[in-house]
């Protein structure tokens, strides 16, 4: 289907509709990067290698196999024989002794694509996917390497992944496994990232590439707030619509490096995988290590091609929901409404209320369980505070649904309280290195998921109380980050595996979840943000933002978001004012309108917002059914950014088959003697006829996209519109 091997050139040609990635062997086997980019005809470059030039390879001039090794572009670079810029592979011996180098074997080429054990992954039937086995040999350590990659050919996505299993019978640390490398010459790259912290998520950066190494990482045990485990590498023209992109996105929820390196020859590396701070893994006789995946994407024709094919990759081969194409319910959450102070008739006058404006779930958030009053206590002591739902929690549950809501309920199972049955009783469950006092953060300490007993109670606790009751959906958190790794059930040389098994725990107990409950609606979410990667994809359809609801706030954080994932995954709701994180008073209008470009939903108290406010529910409520087709499947486009300095924010979501076209606006701040603006479609039929509903006027799409369409009316700061064009021919 797309991958092809050459051969007489020893060259591997790995195809998806609109691009091509060349890989070459040397003589020796060593495995090169030939090129990434646009699709090619044929199975050619191989001269790009430049083993024909100085240095030569070490068959025809051994005497400079270091300076070979320090310029030959890797397909997958090892440390401690010669090539000093960033390694993906350290391997220590058992004498302690740092070196590997692996060269070609043989290689197999799959239909399909095979799961990755105990690993979230992308996923492909034949016909869809085919996948790519390079195998290699350390002959020395003994150690055989796995380079594998999954061609998406309609997605215009290549996947890679690493495993490494040790053949020989002395055991070997691994102290670095990097997923992916990616060796070019510079073309003046610039490199593109996302930034951010608590509250703040995912801004978009830009900046140039200059020589030494440059990295997006994070050391908390998650993917983190405050960096994401994604890079591009763009040319300098890059814009949404022009420019060339080449884009990395890890599969991982726990520490990760993404790092573009600039050497001394102008050549470019770029390498994503575990972050190797604090990471060390036995690799025994016989062991296996299988790295986590990484998704590749090139576009030519800018960011805005990008972030489609990550959309359509993402809904189609990594999130496995059945929920992925349906139509999500409209939940209000009480977090924001009570925070603890709750009861079961508090939370019965929101689902009474919320019915009677069309919302279909109530969600219960922190505060049902143990003695939890506030954030101080109980965590890990998952049984129904009765003191707050005097009948229970399926007497509740039950009352909900007879109003005609369904019923969601929040958890925190990888958390454990100093003040909780749990420590009492299992103070070794908790992460700690002996003689320290642990670190607290919302007087939490984390659970160690490295333990299988721990999971194993974690899972039975959450599963005991989804089987007590007809819950619907499940929103799974974690409000704090990782330290004290420490633990006594492994010995002081395997305590860099924690923070990798810690990950490994995590995934094990959302999967047996997903398995025994598979029509559950999980959504993922840490503090916010914290853990929106697509490695929780694979068990969640969305995940949960951000904590700040400020529609102003949000309009960065979810153009962040959409830079890489689909609108449909991105957890967002109209929340109260003055908003409860800066305070800012956002016209309910607006709200709605922003959290439409997500999974909407509200979280605030329903029964004592303004009458006026209240009203307004029904028809967004109207509107998201009107329009969730198109959220939840159609094509992004980003037509004008706030985050660069325009006065206001306006995005698109076409249809597939282009007859629709949803336009949000959002005016930020208003401008003194400002004339109307000027919005130019993008991504329609040029020869399609499209009428405006709320107007009735007509416009063939190329006026839409090259002439525009007037924004008019939006008079103060806030305020925001909605423009839906329908092909005139569909009535």
């Amino acid at each position: 289907m797309g991958i092809y091997f050459e051969e007489e050139k020893k060259i591997f040609k790995l195809d998806t509709e609109n691009t091509s990635y060349l890989i070459g062997v040397t003589e020796e086997g060593y495995v090169g990067h030939i090129y990434y980019g646009k699709r090619l005809s044929a199975a050619g470059g191989g001269y790009l290698l430049r083993t024909g030039e100085y240095p030569f390879t070490p068959s025809v001039l051994k005497r400079e196999k270091g300076a070979f090794l320090d310029t030959f572009p890797m397909e997958y670079s090892t440390g401690g024989v010669g090539d000093y810029r960033e390694s993906c592979l350290d391997v220590k011996n058992f004498m302690g002794q740092t070196g590997c180098e692996f060269f070609y074997r043989s290689h197999e080429i799959v239909e399909g694509k095979p799961v990755l054990k105990g690993l979230p992954a992308s996923f492909g039937e034949s016909g869809e996917v085919e996948t790519l086995f390079i195998y290699c040999e350390d002959p020395v350590l003994d150690l055989w390497v796995t380079l594998s990659y999954s061609v998406f050919f309609r997605e215009d996505v290549i996947t890679r992944n690493v495993k490494l299993e040790n053949k020989g019978t002395s055991r070997m640390f691994l102290e670095k496994v990097y997923s992916a490398c990616l060796d070019m010459d510079n073309r003046d790259f610039e490199m593109v990232s996302l930034h951010g912290s608590w509250v703040r998520e995912r801004h978009i950066q830009r900046c140039a590439l200059s020589y030494g190494r440059q990295n997006m990482s994070s050391v908390r045990g998650e993917s983190s707030h405050q960096e994401h485990p994604f890079l591009a590498l763009v040319t300098p023209e890059t814009t949404q619509e022009q420019g060339e992109v080449y884009g990395m996105h890890f599969v991982y929820s726990g520490n990760f490096i993404a790092q573009a390196e600039l050497n001394q020859f102008d050549q470019v590396r770029a390498v994503m995988g575990i972050n190797p701070s604090q990471f060390s893994w036995l690799l025994a006789p016989r062991a296996v290590f299988q790295a986590p995946e990484t998704v590749l994407v090139y576009s030519d024709e800018g960011f805005g091609k990008m972030s489609r094919c990550l959309h359509d990759f993402y809904r189609n081969h990594m999130i496995r929901s059945p929920y992925v194409l349906k139509k999500r319910p409209i939940l209000i959450n009480n977090w924001e409404a009570t925070y603890f102070d709750f009861n079961t008739e508090k939370l019965l006058d929101i689902a009474r209320e919320a019915k009677k404006s069309g919302i279909e779930m109530l969600v219960m958030d922190d505060g049902w369980f143990g003695k939890r009053n506030n954030d101080n206590c109980s965590l890990g002591d998952w049984v129904v505070n009765e003191e707050k739902l005097t009948t229970g929690l399926k007497d509740l549950v039950d009352q909900v649904n007879e109003i005609g809501l369904e019923f969601g309920i929040w958890f925190e199972p990888e958390m454990i309280s100093p003040d909780s049955d749990l420590y009492r009783k299992h103070p070794e469950w908790a992460f700690r290195i002996l003689g320290r006092e642990i670190t607290q953060s919302r007087e939490q300490y984390v659970l160690d998921l490295s333990r299988q007993e721990a999971v194993n109670y974690a899972y039975e606790s959450v599963a005991k109380i989804l089987r007590s009751a007809n819950i619907a959906y499940v929103k799974w958190d974690m409000n704090r980050q990782l330290c004290d790794i420490g633990t006594v059930m492994y010995p002081c040389d395997r305590q860099g595996e924690l923070l990798h098994r810690y990950v490994l725990g995590v995934y094990q107990l959302q999967e047996r979840l997903v398995q025994e409950f598979p029509n559950l609606l999980l959504e993922n979410c840490s503090g916010g943000g914290a853990r929106f990667d697509p490695g929780m994809l694979y068990y969640s359809p969305q995940i949960w933002c951000s904590d700040d609801t400020d529609a102003i706030e949000r309009l960065r954080i979810q153009e962040g978001t959409a830079f890489l994932y689909p609108l449909s995954c991105i957890g967002a709701h109209v929340s109260d004012c003055p908003n409860h994180t800066v305070h800012r008073v956002t016209p309910f209008s607006t709200r709605g309108n922003v959290a439409l470009a997500g999974t909407f939903g509200y979280e605030l108290d329903i029964t004592k917002i303004s009458e006026e406010d209240r009203k307004q529910i029904p028809e967004q409520v109207k509107q998201y059914h009107k329009y969730s087709h198109l959220i939840q499947n159609g094509d992004y486009y980003r037509i004008a950014s706030w985050s660069e300095k325009k006065p206001y924010d306006c995005w698109a979501v076409v249809s597939k088959d282009k007859k629709e076209v949803l336009v949000t606006c959002v005016q930020v701040l208003a401008r003194p003697n400002m004339h109307s603006y000027c919005i130019r479609l993008k991504g329609l039929d040029q020869g399609q006829q499209y009428c405006l509903e709320e107007t009735g006027e007509k416009f063939y799409g190329d006026e839409l996209m090259q002439c525009g369409i007037l924004v008019s009316g939006l008079e103060g700061d806030f305020q925001s519109k909605l423009y839906y064009f329908k092909s005139c021919l569909e009535g």
